[in-house]
């Protein structure tokens, strides 16, 4: 069965944040919702260093007001107009974030249920929890229509709660659009093999571990990092002291990131993350990153990279030296295969394809 190309009705969506990596995409889900879409989103904390997006042009946004309780493991929010929006917009399907530390959201999926719409449920995953934690887990799971998950892990586990097979759907997370072809990039003769990472600049992303393999390996290779955050004044003292070569690019955005993809040759991941993955795809990059959510698993293969253990120096040095052994030509050709997936499979127009298949679906299946 052909999958639709439009959902006909008006859409509502809620988000904590809307970050400019975002924009792209509430545009081009916006311009197949025939009835409009709605998005509800508040802005980030100042620590975060989230840009927030430049409200979209296809979609109409309503500032909410971002409420953080307690912090850390015990984070919770709560956002101060959902309902009031909800009673303005009148959505006739509601995704909202399914997270279960969001209070707010408690209240829309009550609000839309009494009035029978369909609301799906938009996350990373629901990591295997016991006890008491898991019974709300599961709890909080079956209040939503359908379920979409970023990855096929994140799906599975949803599924393994008990979740419907069937009403489970993979949205893979993507910022960059398909393209027809690879940037050009510079000989590999005769210079040092370069290596990319672009991200936030926090703890849980292991730059320190990058660091700190690269100068065991040899040949050196040359490290760009691109991104900003709370952990740069600390990664740059440790650059000092393992690797003082290594070049902080600051926050990368446009062009100076598009630049910057096409100069690497290899796109390293050492933490969690995951949307800078799918750009290194689009990029046609051979990838080494640590498995993580599951957008890993799902984007790097044994053609187009390495998966490695979360914070394992050894198991990332030693993939850093195989890439190290490799002539130009077969590293192009790992390049090439992460240039197909993107453009088959992990694209903007994937992501948004996935969205109005399940937005139909549920509709489709509550008439």
């Amino acid at each position: 069965m052909a999958q639709p190309s439009r959902y006909p009705g008006k859409v509502g969506l809620q988000q904590r944040v809307l970050p400019d990596y975002r924009a792209d995409f509430m545009e081009s889900l916006a311009a197949r919702c025939d009835g409009g879409l709605s998005v509800f989103a508040g802005s980030p904390r100042p620590r975060e260093a989230i840009h927030s997006a430049v409200p979209p042009t296809n979609a109409r946004l309503t500032l909410a007001g971002n409420q953080n309780l307690l912090g850390g493991p015990l984070f919770l929010l709560r956002q101060t107009g959902l309902v009031a929006w909800l009673e303005r917009t009148q959505p006739e399907i509601l995704v909202l974030e399914a997270n279960p530390r969001y209070l707010s959201n408690r209240l829309a999926l009550r609000w839309m249920h009494e009035r029978r719409r369909p609301v799906v449920g938009w996350g990373l995953g629901a990591p295997p929890a016991r006890g008491l934690r898991g019974w709300v887990r599961r709890g909080w799971l079956r209040g939503f229509d359908t379920l979409i998950a970023y990855s096929s892990l994140g799906a599975a586990q949803y599924r393994a709660l008990g979740f419907p097979a069937e009403r489970v759907f993979v949205a893979p997370n993507a910022t960059a659009p398909a393209r027809s072809s690879i940037p050009a990039r510079d000989p590999l003769s005769g210079r040092a093999l370069r290596l990319f990472f672009v991200g936030r600049l926090q703890p849980r992303k292991r730059i320190d571990v990058l660091l700190q393999a690269c100068a065991g390996l040899q040949p050196r290779p040359e490290v760009f990092i691109g991104g900003d955050g709370p952990d740069r004044a600390r990664l740059e003292a440790r650059a000092q002291e393992w690797m003082p070569e290594a070049h902080f690019l600051g926050d990368l955005r446009g062009e100076a990131l598009v630049s910057a993809f096409a100069r690497a040759d290899v796109f390293v991941l050492p933490g969690t993350g995951g949307l800078a993955l799918q750009q290194a795809l689009a990029a046609g990059l051979p990838i080494i990153a640590a498995e993580g959510d599951g957008t890993p698993q799902d984007m790097v293969t044994s053609g187009n990279g390495w998966l490695v253990r979360p914070g394992d120096l050894a198991d990332l040095r030693a993939a850093l030296q195989h890439a190290l052994t490799l002539d130009e030509g077969r590293l192009r050709a790992m390049g090439e295969a992460s240039f197909r997936l993107a453009r088959e499979r992990f694209n903007l127009e994937a992501m948004t394809d996935a969205f109005v298949a399940a937005l139909c679906a549920v509709t489709l299946r509550r008439r």
